[in-house]
């Protein structure tokens, strides 16, 4: 079922594939971030990718728990945006020699991936609200209120504690 496919017809259809999407997403993105705890030179770097990741499992099963209050199975579906944000993650670091330089990349990427997770899990919460599924938006809301705090630490790192200084220098 494509984003705007005839297969979704109803509102409720929407909100089923944008949850689908995000599963896939954070599945996804469990499976990228073990490469750029690697490549991270700086501990504070290293260390908040390590929470995030595990942070991230614990997003999926609160979606699985979403979808079973649907009475649907848990299944992602492609997401070419967060396929092409890794994507282009990955690319960005091969051509990087410079370790304080790729640091400071991998900020880039990682806040480029939670923005994309922001948007996404605000518009749930929005449809889950409207279409009265309101045992689900906790669930959702607990998942958007990590990923900006993600994106705040990302923030921190590349400004107080020196990444993108280090970077330039």
């Amino acid at each position: 079922m494509g984003l705007f496919t005839k297969d979704i017809k109803t509102m409720e259809d929407m909100f089923l594939h944008g949850l689908q999407d995000i599963y896939y997403a954070e599945k996804q993105i469990t499976k990228a971030l073990p490469k750029m705890i690697e490549q991270a030179t700086n501990r504070d770097l290293s260390a908040g990718l390590r929470a995030h990741l595990e942070e991230t499992e614990k997003q999926i099963e609160r979606l699985e728990k979403v979808f079973e209050k649907l009475g649907k199975t848990p299944k992602g579906v492609d997401c070419p945006a967060i396929d092409g944000l890794i994507k282009e993650a990955d690319q960005t670091a091969a051509e990087v020699d410079d370790k304080s330089v790729l640091d400071a990349a991998i900020v880039g990427n990682a806040q480029a991936v939670e923005h994309y997770e922001i948007a996404r899990y605000g518009t749930l919460i929005a449809w889950a609200e409207e279409l009265g599924h309101d045992d689900v938006v906790r669930f959702l809301t607990t998942n958007l209120n990590e990923e900006k705090a993600t994106n705040t630490k990302l923030n921190t790192i590349a400004l107080r504690k020196g990444v993108n200084k280090k970077a330039v220098a």
